[in-house]
């Protein structure tokens, strides 16, 4: 897809981690810790243009000007509950972010989104906004979480997920140009369930072992 603001992660570590949580034999203590540990290696690429400052630090050795990170909020926002898999990774690197929580559902017959939770910091609105979600697949429900961020007053927000379908990839670029897509994989196309093809199944009850 030509489109500037999505970006796919081609690190080793990362694609030999999703192809073992393409794997339908691994467990779920396994997936869920894979869940978890490439979202905190997409990190680096997510939060590359954070803000900076100056600060003077003193060393053991001397005094100089150094580069720390502005004091700009950042609020995670996972879309329950297979969102939840990827907000500690995240934490790890950045442990001073807030946590928001979007639930949205996908009606099984229509595919439709349907929100039933929405609890946010009430600046979310000054922060970035990293919107989490490990199967991207029609678009639904990241473009209406991300609807309802942008009425609450939020500007820069980024999309995360493990796994894209060209569909979801193609609404959000409709109607969210503005939104940068990050993924660890694009994969083929959705089935007639709106299931990720190959994908890796249902990564809600995979991570919690519900199915």
């Amino acid at each position: 897809m030509p489109y500037d603001n999505v970006f796919i992660f081609d690190h080793p570590l990362i694609q030999h981690k999703l192809s073992l949580m393409r794997d339908k034999n691994t467990s779920t203590k396994d997936f869920r810790e894979l869940v978890n540990e490439v979202a905190t290696l997409m990190v680096y690429e997510i939060t590359k243009d954070l803000p900076l400052v100056d600060k003077v630090i003193e060393t053991p050795v001397a005094t100089d000007t150094f580069k720390v990170l502005a004091d700009k909020e950042v609020t995670l926002v996972p879309i329950l509950r297979a969102g939840l898999g990827m907000v500690e990774g995240v934490l790890k690197l950045i442990p001073t972010a807030r946590v928001g929580h979007m639930g949205v559902y996908r009606d099984p017959e229509t595919h439709a989104p349907i929100e039933y939770y929405c609890k946010m910091p009430a600046d979310v609105a000054d922060s970035i906004v990293i919107v989490l979600d490990p199967m991207f697949a029609t678009g639904g429900s990241a473009c209406a979480a991300i609807d309802r961020l942008k009425e609450r007053g939020c500007s820069d927000l980024r999309m995360v997920c493990m796994v894209a379908a060209p569909e979801a990839i193609e609404r959000m670029h409709k109607e969210h140009p503005d939104v940068p897509v990050y993924c660890a994989a694009l994969d083929k196309c959705l089935n007639s369930t709106a299931y990720i093809v190959p994908g890796l199944g249902d990564a809600g009850d995979r991570i919690f072992g519900t199915k």
